[in-house]
């Protein structure tokens, strides 16, 4: 998971600030979950880690949601790229998904909890979250790609006319 985060920040650093900060928050999202899945450090509690994911994930999927994904419709709207547009339609509905489960998994655990925490219950959803952000990283690097595509083929037509 997090060699997938370094790979899209390689491949992506640089194109646009706001796509960078993102994937940063992203790797920083999978450093959370791997702490919080494996657990390793006797010294924090399974709660504080807990509440780092979960303050991690919100920020995460709000800049998605708020920032990211709007500055890819504009852009795609603005390069006048259907093939973009018909992605983008079929693709947010499933990351909204996938957000709901985040905010489900966030309300439940979040730093609000006032639950008693069951470990190998918590421990079993977040797997389930681990494999649907996963997918949700995926999705979300396709719209990446095919918009800074759209972008850059629109600049190249530009400056050869």
């Amino acid at each position: 998971m997090l060699e997938r985060c370094r790979t899209a920040q390689e491949r992506w650093g640089g194109v646009d600030k706001l796509i960078d900060r993102w994937l940063a928050e992203r790797s920083k999202l999978v450093e959370h979950y791997i702490a919080l899945r494996e657990r390793q450090d006797p010294d924090v509690s399974t709660q504080q880690l807990l509440n780092n994911f979960c303050s991690c994930l919100v920020d995460y999927a709000s800049a998605g949601h708020f920032a990211v994904y709007e500055q890819l419709v504009r852009g795609a709207e603005e390069a006048g790229d259907e093939r973009a547009l018909s992605l983008i339609r079929q693709v947010i509905p499933r990351i909204e998904t996938i957000t709901q489960f985040a905010v489900i998994f966030n309300d439940y655990y979040g730093i609000n909890n006032t639950r008693v925490l069951k470990v190998d219950v918590m421990h079993s959803r977040l797997l389930k979250l681990g494999g649907l952000l996963l997918e949700r990283f995926e999705l979300e690097d396709c719209l990446i790609e095919v918009l800074h595509n759209a972008y850059r083929n629109t600049h190249v037509t530009e400056t050869m006319e």
